[in-house]
């Protein structure tokens, strides 16, 4: 199998609220008013956590297929707990990401607790976005003048 590059394309609609293409999809990433935004789309971290929902719903089935169990659905409760003070510059003691995130699956499976330990495991060490949130990935931020 060949490498696979996602592409996105994010324009500032204002200083709180960013429309995102992605393939043929337009998503809407903004702040809630608290946060100085519209509330018209969710927050860049709950996109974040929605997207590694994402990706453990996909391989949650596919692990599952291959190990031969049925698993009729998934529900997946995710949190994250982070301090916005960094974000903010008042402070610079913490990082300025999630503190950690915490996920739960609840398998709808008549499979047994040994399968079930295998088959989180084989989600864990599969899933991209986990991959990427648990380990160093090289990141190149660079500007341009428009």
């Amino acid at each position: 199998m060949t490498d696979l590059r996602s592409w996105i394309k994010a324009v500032s609609a204002s200083p709180m609220k960013t429309i995102v293409k992605a393939r043929n999809f337009e998503i809407i990433i903004d702040e809630p008013q608290e946060m100085g935004g519209t509330d018209e789309g969710a927050s860049p971290v709950e996109y974040l956590i929605a997207a590694f929902s994402g990706c453990i719903n996909v391989v949650a089935h596919l692990v599952a297929k291959e190990m031969n169990f049925e698993l009729r659905g998934v529900e997946i409760d995710i949190y994250g707990d982070l301090n916005p003070a960094k974000l903010f510059g008042q402070s610079n003691e913490e990082r300025a990401g999630f503190k950690q995130i915490n996920l739960s699956i609840k398998a709808d499976t008549d499979a047994d607790e040994a399968t079930l330990e295998k088959w989180l495991e084989a989600i864990e060490s599969r899933c991209p976005i986990s991959d990427n949130l648990q380990n160093p990935t090289p990141v190149k931020i660079s500007y341009k003048k428009k």
